[in-house]
């Protein structure tokens, strides 16, 4: 008579062919049973359509006819539950790194544009100073490996230490953790000039080797666009959820709904819509200028069913402050009630990485 456990340590020889370990060890097996002749055994998968959903079924039961021919087969299949997603990237990258044994993250919070020069960068910025000025433990992780950012705005150039458990960010003189492909780099106007896997390989080590310690927030800047360094976003980080940058135009518009729907596939959360550079003012007779036409926020985000944020006018002061790294001496008071509604969509869970294949 086969046992459960005999059945159990077969599958324990059936290795996914993409992670180079057993389907038991990645949390993939689950339910196995021996009934009158039939095994059943329910495979977990991080995505329902994965390609090589079909192989893993087989192989599995190719595991139990080297056990017993005589045994019937039944797999069912299940998508993975949020917690069991996360453990299985874990299991996927080798196990935990030490950095990840004293993170304390409570929320990831993406900035997505899909259309470069919306302004993601200084929103991701204006979000982390709020946050910070509100009392909350606030880290900025610096994604867009290619066009990085963060450290100029925020005034820092010196090297980040290494420990034994992983690099330390570097710290801004209000307190906000950062952590950027710049800091790195011998000098600021070093190009990085990578292909896809090394973008990718650097945002996992920002995220998995770096010692951000107990944090409320890691807002994490994204690069424009839905390819390499927002997918492994997506795929490598538990996230609380997106915030989608756009402007006033049209083709800023229709790249930010393709940003969404992106965001929609991989099941992030999205907290909601900022417009940004609305109007301008006139410093001789105050009227608002709409530089870049009227306001089409709203339309779009009844489009996509999310909640609209607020706007952000242009501001030559903030353009200042930006260029000197004295960007947390800006008022910022425009962005308070923005960063307010975020942290009220932001949901108590976050959302575990997403595998849509390849």
């Amino acid at each position: 008579m086969i046992t459960n456990e005999q059945v159990l340590n077969a599958f324990r020889g059936v290795i996914h062919p993409e992670m180079k370990r057993n389907l038991v060890e990645l949390g993939m097996v689950k339910d196995v049973a021996v009934e009158d002749g039939e095994v059943t055994v329910t495979l977990a998968l991080p995505f329902m359509e994965i390609p090589i959903k079909d192989d893993l079924v087989s192989s599995l039961r190719e595991a139990v006819s080297e056990l017993d021919s005589e045994l019937g087969t039944e797999v069912k299949l299940v998508e993975m539950s949020q917690q069991e997603r996360t453990e299985f990237m874990t299991a996927a990258e080798g196990g935990p790194k030490p950095a990840q044994s004293v993170n304390r993250i409570a929320h990831v919070v993406t900035v997505l544009s899909g259309k470069g020069g919306v302004g993601k960068s200084s929103v991701t910025a204006l979000m982390a100073i709020v946050l910070n000025r509100q009392g909350e433990r606030v880290g900025v992780l610096d994604a867009d490996i290619t066009g990085p950012s963060q450290p100029k705005m925020f005034g820092l150039h010196q090297l980040p230490p290494v420990s034994k458990q992983g690099i330390i960010p570097a710290e801004t003189p209000g307190g906000v953790k950062l952590m950027s492909i710049n800091l790195l780099l011998p000098s600021d106007d070093e190009a990085v000039i990578w292909r896809g896997p090394l973008i990718s390989s650097a945002i996992k080590q920002f995220w998995n080797e770096v010692l951000w310690g107990e944090l409320d927030y890691l807002v994490v800047d994204l690069p424009p666009g839905t390819s390499d360094a927002s997918l492994t976003v997506m795929q490598s980080i538990p996230l609380s959820g997106v915030l989608l940058v756009t402007s006033p135009q049209d083709l800023a518009g229709m790249v930010v709904r393709k940003a969404a729907h992106m965001a929609q596939r991989m099941k992030a959360p999205i907290l909601g819509v900022v417009e940004n550079m609305i109007y301008a003012i006139c410093p001789k007779c105050g009227e608002r200028i709409e530089v870049f036409g009227p306001s089409k926020a709203m339309h779009m985000t009844e489009q996509l069913g999310v909640p609209f944020l607020g706007r952000i006018p242009l501001d030559p002061e903030l353009s200042r402050c930006c260029d000197e790294g004295e960007i947390e001496l800006y008022d910022a008071e425009l962005f308070e009630p923005i960063a307010e509604k975020l942290v009220e969509r932001v949901p108590a869970l976050k959302t575990p990485p997403v595998f849509p294949g390849n």
